[in-house]
């Protein structure tokens, strides 16, 4: 289901309006527990004007694939990456939250786009209701990069990601006005592809938390 009791109708009507917009293909903003976002369904079309649109995969920039937001690591599409224990202990102690996984894709489920030129697929189960709310409407997964130009910082707002959409060429967006976000780091990014999981990114989630529950997290 869309609807929850415990979100304002006016924030159930836009949830409604914009799973309309990913079922069609398109592109929506969404409020997250870090920033707001641009998302779209894991529609290789859709992925790509995305893409294009942050300047990403281009011969002149560098891959950075767009992050998936899932419901959680036991629900399509998400158990066709390959959990490794750690990635599994780490999900089950900080998910829902600001901690993105990277993990193998080995049956190249996944776009372009999302699925980086080494089968990897880095992925979060958000706790924003909202979130939550779009993740499940388009299916168990939906991408997510932040709301913003390239070189900008990330919306707070959803006038502020509306700006930024129009800034891109995204005139037809539509999204989910969660207020204004509280001030947060970006998610932390880990590699949990080898044997031992290794920081990308320190952000939301702190090294020294990780460690409590994997002390061999690398930095």
């Amino acid at each position: 289901r869309v609807l929850r009791p415990h979100r304002p109708p006016e924030i159930d009507r836009a949830v409604r309006a914009a799973a309309e917009v990913l079922a069609g293909g398109g592109l929506v903003i969404l409020p997250t527990e870090t920033v707001y976002g641009f998302g779209t369904a894991l529609v290789p079309e859709a992925v790509a004007r995305l893409m294009a649109a942050k300047r990403r995969g281009r011969p002149d920039a560098p891959e950075r694939p767009l992050l998936v937001l899932v419901g959680a690591r036991d629900a399509e599409p998400a158990r066709a990456l390959a959990w490794t224990p750690a990635a599994i202990e780490l999900a089950d102690v900080f998910w829902p939250g600001a901690l993105t996984l990277v993990l193998a894709d080995p049956g190249a489920r996944f776009p372009a786009g999302v699925r980086s030129a080494e089968g990897t697929v880095a992925v979060r189960a958000t706790p924003h209701p909202a979130a939550r709310a779009l993740v499940e409407a388009a299916g168990g997964a939906l991408t997510s990069t932040s709301a913003n130009e390239p070189g900008r910082p990330p919306a707070a707002t959803f006038a502020e990601a509306l700006e930024a959409a129009r800034a891109l060429g995204l005139d037809d967006v539509l999204g989910v006005d969660g207020g204004t976000l509280p001030p947060s780091a970006p998610s932390t990014l880990v590699d949990c592809t080898g044997e031992t999981p290794r920081v990308l990114r320190e952000g939301a989630v702190p090294v020294s938390r990780l460690r409590c529950v994997l002390p061999e997290v690398a930095p």
